[in-house]
């Protein structure tokens, strides 16, 4: 009988035991040293490492040291409770979205996401706040200016609740166009929310209200309303009509001023007009932002191809009758 097998595979057994029950110990003794090693640092990242919009380190630390975080230097790993931690964090209306934990080195890292504000709200009784492109409510500061569509009027004194959802909704969706659309963010100065929660801006250049009626189909009626810039103020001059109206579909009801208007009013209208885009195609040339366009009609100028848009030059005569409407004025 050939016994050289039968001893074969109980030594090969047993080496693997052995190695495996090795390292299993080192894995063991790795996870108990790691637990009782101490804190040998604190890093704090925000956005990734661009800019604080809101909070920074300190007040990272004060959050985390009044709740109980203190004397963190040295402090074994094993007794930071990461997830309290992130939790807590997680609270500030602030912040988006935090990691918490340790590296390899037992330095602890958090990681913080903030927030980007999306417009600005002013109640009725005369109360302001932030929201985010979510629509979670956030209080103002005072470190940063933000450059941020208004609305005014806004009925409540905290924003998301369930009786005005439909309101929310579009003023959230209205906020993230006007930021995203260059030359409406250089043209619309305020938009009020009225008694019907119908909306009226303000823009500005030009004295007219421009009433958008609800939050429905908003894209397209800023598209007539760019046409009518182009097609009919270009022309006309801005001082000829005190309203515009884009609330019924595929219309644009514009109101006439009584009085006398003059050559230079539509000269410098369409003088206006051409500054403010040549300053939303500067404003989008320099962003880093990359979206994808997709024109509401083909071969037809709209505010989401200025980029290729070739502006007219002026001519000698209307300089020259520009700047002598604005000495006038």
């Amino acid at each position: 009988m050939n016994i050289k097998n039968p001893l074969k595979k109980f030594f090969t057994v047993m080496l693997w035991c052995l190695v495996g029950g090795t390292g299993l110990a080192l894995l063991v003794a790795a996870i108990n040293s790691k637990n009782t090693s101490g804190c040998r640092g604190l890093e704090v990242e925000i956005n990734e490492g661009g800019k604080a919009r809101f909070l920074n380190k300190k007040d990272l630390v004060a959050m985390l040291e009044n709740n109980g975080l203190r004397d963190w230097h040295n402090k074994k790993t094993a007794s930071f409770n990461l997830l309290q931690m992130e939790t807590m964090l997680r609270k500030n209306s602030w912040i988006r979205d935090v990691q918490i934990y340790f590296d390899n080195n037992d330095v602890l890292k958090i990681r913080v996401q903030e927030r980007e504000p999306a417009a600005r709200l002013f109640t009725v009784s005369g109360n302001s706040f932030l929201i985010d492109s979510s629509g979670v409510q956030m209080p103002l500061t005072e470190r940063n200016v933000f450059r941020l569509p208004v609305f005014t009027g806004y009925p409540s004194e905290k924003f998301g609740s369930e009786k005005d959802s439909t309101l929310n909704r579009q003023i959230r969706d209205l906020a993230i166009y006007l930021n995203r659309e260059v030359f409406w963010s250089c043209q619309i100065q305020e938009v009020h929310i009225n008694a019907a929660k119908n909306f009226q801006m303000t823009p500005l250049i030009g004295s007219q209200q421009i009433d958008l009626g609800d939050g429905t189909d908003f894209e397209n009626k800023f598209h007539r309303l760019f046409i009518f810039y182009k097609d009919v103020i270009t022309r006309t001059g801005f001082e000829k009509y005190v309203s515009i109206n884009l609330a019924f579909a595929n219309q644009v009801i514009a109101t006439r001023k009584q009085g006398f208007f003059s050559k230079a009013d539509s000269i410098q209208a369409r003088k206006n007009i051409m500054d403010m885009i040549r300053k939303a195609q500067k404003m989008d040339a320099d962003t880093t932002k990359i979206r994808e366009v997709k024109p509401l009609e083909r071969n037809t100028l709209t505010e989401q191809n200025l980029r290729s848009y070739d502006l007219p030059a002026e001519t000698d005569e209307q300089t020259e009758t520009g700047n002598k409407h604005q000495k006038q004025q």
